[in-house]
C-alpha cells in the first residue's frame, strides 16, 4: 500500500470528520430525523479511512520505504520488526495519526454501543466528535504528516531512538492515548448536555461507563510508563514529577474525581454542574498535555519536539475545543435544574469531598508544573519546582483522601451517622494499626509510616464493605452469605477491588522509603554488602545485539551465603544514533526488588594489566512491585465494574417532572 493511499485515506477522513461535525448537529438543532441519522454512518466511515491510512504507514515502516520521511528519520534496516511497527507512534507524526484513530474508534463505538440513546443526544455527542476529530485531522495533514516524502531517498534510516526500543515502552503510548482519548466520551456527552439543557440520572448513567473504560486505559498507562521508568532509565525511581508525566497525572486525577460524581448524578440526580464541569476539563487537561509535551515549552526526556508551528496550532485547536466549550458552560449551566439535596454526612458528602481532594492535589500539581516556564517567560527567572515541593504540597492532600476512601463507600445516602460505620470498620483499624506499629521500624519518617498505615486501612475497609453488602456477621450461615454475594453486582466488586488496589500502590510507595543503595567502583571478584546482600561481581563480557554492541556484567547476589540469583545489568552503543543506553538488572520474589545497573569502565592503573573498574548502580527495593501491581487490580476493578450490564446498558428513566430547559 502506498503511502499516497495513505495520505489520501487520512484527507478523506478529514472530510467525513467535517461532514460528522456539521449535519449530525444541524439535525439535531432542526429536528430533522435524516440529518441525524448521518452521524453513525460518517462516524464508520471515518474509522475506516483512519484506520487504511494507518495500515499504509505500517506497510511503509515495515518494508523499509525511506523514500517517507517519517520513517527514514525514525527507522532502520537492522531495527527489529517489532520496533518498525511499534515505532509508528514513537515519534511525533505517527503519535498524532494514532491520536486520530483512537478518537475515530471512540465515535465507532457510540455509534455502535450507543444505538439506544436518543436520536438527538446521539447526533450531538457525535457531532462534537467529529469535530473534535477535524481539528486533530486538520494538524496531521498541514503541519504533522506522516506521508511525507523526501528525495533522494536515503539507503538506510536514522533509526530509532534507543530508549524507546523496549517492549513497555512500546505499547505505553497506545494505552495511554486510549486514556487521553477516550475522556472526548465524557466531554462530548457534556456538550450535548449543554446543548440539550439536561442533566439528569439517566446521562449519569450513559457517561459513567465511558469515563470509567478512559480511566482505566489511562491508569495502565500512567503505569506502564512508571514501570518503563524504574527499568529503563536506571535511576532506581518510579516517578520523578517530570511536567510530562505531570501533564498525564492531572487528567487522571479529574477523571477519577469524573467517574465518583457521576455515581451522585445517576444515583440521586446531585452534582449536576460539576460533572459536567469535570467531563470539560478532564479533556481540556488531555488535550492541554498534548500541546505541552509537543510545543517545546516544557523540557523532558518524554517530549516529542520543539517545534513551535505545531504548538501554535495545537494551541488554536486547544482554545478553540475548549473555550468553546467552556463558553457554551457558561451560558447554559445556569439554566440546568438543580438536584437532590443530602446532608454533609453522607456518601454524596464523601464523594464530594474526595473530588475537593482531588481537584485540589491536580490545582497543585498544575500549579508546580506550569509556574517555572511562566516565571522564565514573565520575569526571565529560571526556576525549578521538583520533588521536595510536590511531595510536601501534594501528600498533606492525599493522606485525608484515603481516610475518607474506605468510610465513603459504607456511609448511606442522603444522610448519615459517623458512629455506626466507624463501629463496623473497627478491626480493619486495629489491623491497620497493628501492621503499621510493625512497619514503623523499617520506614523512614513520619509520612511513610502513616501512608502505610492509610494504604491498609483501605484494603481492610474494602473487605468490611463486601462483608457489609453480603450481610456477613457473627452467626450468619457461610451458605447465605455466598448466594448474597453471587447475586451482588459486580460493580460492587470492581468499585471494592480499585479501593483496594489504590491501598497496595500506597503501600508500596510508603515502602519504598525503606529503599537502599549505593554505587560502587569494583574490580572482577569484588564483592560489596547492601541491605543484608552480599553482591559480586563475576565477570564482563561483550555481546551483540541485532542494531547494538553490548557489555554485560555478570553480579551473583548471595545472602546468608546461599545464592539468591544472578543479575546481568549491560551497557548497550548503538552506532547509527551514536548513544548508549543501559539495560537494568531486575530479580523480584514480589516481596522486594535487586536491582543493578552497569555503568562506565575505567583502566585499574598501572600493575592491573587487563582488569577494569566497572561502576555499579545497585539497589535493594522492598515491596516496589505492589505499586505497578495496585495499579493493575484498580484498573481489574473498573474494567469488572465496566462487565456489569447495569452499569453498560439500561439507563433509568428520566424522573416524571424533570423538566427540559428547550435548547437555544
Amino acid at each position: 500500500m502506498s503511502p499516497e493511499l495513505g495520505r489520501f485515506a487520512l484527507a478523506l477522513a478529514c472530510s467525513l470528520a467535517v461532514a460528522q461535525f456539521v449535519l449530525p448537529l444541524t439535525g439535531a438543532w432542526r429536528r430533522d430525523p435524516r440529518l441525524m441519522a448521518t452521524a453513525p454512518a460518517l462516524a464508520f466511515g471515518q474509522l475506516a479511512c483512519l484506520a487504511l491510512s494507518f495500515v499504509c504507514l505500517a506497510a511503509a515502516a515495515i518494508g523499509d520505504d525511506f523514500s517517507v520521511a517519517n520513517i527514514a528519520e525514525n527507522s532502520a534496516i537492522a531495527k527489529p520488526l517489532l520496533y518498525k511497527i511499534t515505532g509508528i507512534w514513537g515519534n511525533h507524526e505517527g503519535s498524532i495519526l494514532l491520536w486520530s484513530l483512537i478518537l475515530a474508534l471512540c465515535g465507532g463505538a457510540v455509534a455502535w454501543f450507543g444505538r439506544t440513546l436518543p436520536s438527538t443526544l446521539q447526533a450531538r455527542v457525535l457531532g462534537v466528535l467529529g469535530g473534535t476529530a477535524a481539528g486533530f485531522e486538520l494538524f496531521c495533514l498541514f503541519t504533522s504528516n506522516p506521508f511525507d516524502r523526501v528525495w533522494p531517498a536515503p539507503v538506510d534510516g536514522h533509526g530509532m531512538n534507543p530508549l524507546l526500543q523496549d517492549p513497555g515502552l512500546a505499547f505505553h503510548p497506545p494505552i495511554l492515548y486510549a486514556g487521553y482519548v477516550g475522556f472526548a466520551v465524557p466531554f462530548a456527552f457534556a456538550v450535548a448536555a449543554l446543548m440539550e439543557g439536561r442533566v439528569d440520572a439517566a446521562w449519569g448513567r450513559w457517561v459513567r461507563p465511558w469515563a470509567v473504560a478512559a480511566w482505566c486505559f489511562l491508569t495502565c498507562g500512567i503505569a506502564l510508563g512508571s514501570w518503563w521508568s524504574y527499568y529503563v532509565l536506571g535511576w532506581g525511581g518510579y516517578w520523578f514529577w517530570d511536567p510530562v508525566e505531570n501533564a498525564s497525572l492531572l487528567p487522571w486525577l479529574t477523571g477519577t474525581a469524573l467517574v465518583h460524581s457521576a455515581i451522585v448524578v445517576e444515583k440521586r440526580e446531585a452534582l449536576k454542574v460539576w460533572t459536567v464541569l469535570l467531563a470539560i476539563g478532564t479533556f481540556s487537561l488531555s488535550l492541554s498535555g498534548t500541546f505541552l509535551v509537543r510545543s517545546g515549552i516544557l523540557n523532558s526526556v518524554h517530549s516529542f519536539a520543539n517545534d513551535p508551528t505545531r504548538g501554535v496550532f495545537i494551541l488554536g485547536l486547544l482554545a478553540l475545543v475548549i473555550g468553546s466549550a467552556l463558553l457554551l458552560f457558561a451560558i447554559r449551566a445556569p439554566k440546568l435544574s438543580a438536584g437532590g439535596t443530602f446532608a454533609p454526612l453522607s456518601r454524596e458528602g464523601a464523594l464530594v469531598m474526595n473530588n475537593i481532594l482531588l481537584c485540589a492535589i491536580c490545582a497543585v500539581v498544575l500549579t508546580g508544573t506550569m509556574y517555572p516556564p511562566f516565571a522564565s517567560l514573565l520575569f526571565g527567572s529560571a526556576i525549578s519546582v521538583g520533588k521536595p515541593f510536590f511531595d510536601a504540597t501534594a501528600a498533606p492532600m492525599a493522606l485525608p483522601l484515603l481516610a475518607a476512601m474506605a468510610i465513603g463507600p459504607m456511609l448511606p445516602w442522603k444522610r448519615a451517622q459517623l458512629a455506626p460505620v466507624l463501629a463496623r470498620l473497627w478491626w480493619a483499624g486495629l489491623l491497620a494499626g497493628i501492621v503499621g506499629l510493625a512497619a514503623a521500624r523499617g520506614l523512614k519518617g513520619v509520612l511513610p509510616i502513616v501512608a502505610f498505615v492509610l494504604g491498609v486501612w483501605v484494603i481492610a475497609a474494602s473487605a468490611a464493605s463486601l462483608l457489609q453488602r453480603i450481610g456477613h456477621r457473627r452467626g450468619t450461615a457461610f451458605r447465605d452469605s455466598l448466594h448474597r454475594a453471587r447475586m451482588l453486582p459486580r460493580a460492587v466488586f470492581g468499585a471494592a477491588l480499585a479501593h483496594a488496589g489504590a491501598g497496595v500502590t500506597v503501600i508500596g510507595l510508603a515502602a519504598m522509603s525503606d529503599a537502599s543503595h549505593a554505587i560502587v567502583a569494583v574490580h572482577t571478584g569484588d564483592s560489596v554488602q547492601l541491605a543484608g546482600y552480599r553482591w559480586t561481581l563475576t565477570g564482563l563480557a561483550d555481546a551483540a545485539g541485532p542494531n547494538y554492541r553490548a557489555r554485560v556484567a555478570t553480579i551473583e547476589v548471595r545472602r546468608h551465603d546461599h545464592l539468591v540469583t544472578v543479575l546481568h545489568p549491560s551497557r548497550r552503543d548503538f552506532a547509527s544514533q551514536n548513544q548508549t543506553t543501559s539495560e537494568v538488572a531486575i530479580h523480584t520474589n514480589g516481596m522486594a526488588d535487586l536491582y543493578a545497573v552497569l555503568g562506565d569502565e575505567h583502566d585499574s592503573g598501572p600493575g592491573k594489566d587487563n582488569e577494569h573498574t566497572a561502576i555499579l548502580r545497585l539497589h535493594y527495593n522492598p515491596l516496589a512491585p505492589w505499586m505497578w501491581l495496585g495499579a493493575l487490580i484498580m484498573a481489574i476493578g473498573g474494567a469488572l465494574s465496566l462487565s456489569d450490564r447495569r452499569v453498560r446498558v439500561g439507563a433509568p428513566r428520566r424522573a416524571r417532572n424533570a423538566v427540559a430547559v428547550p435548547a437555544e
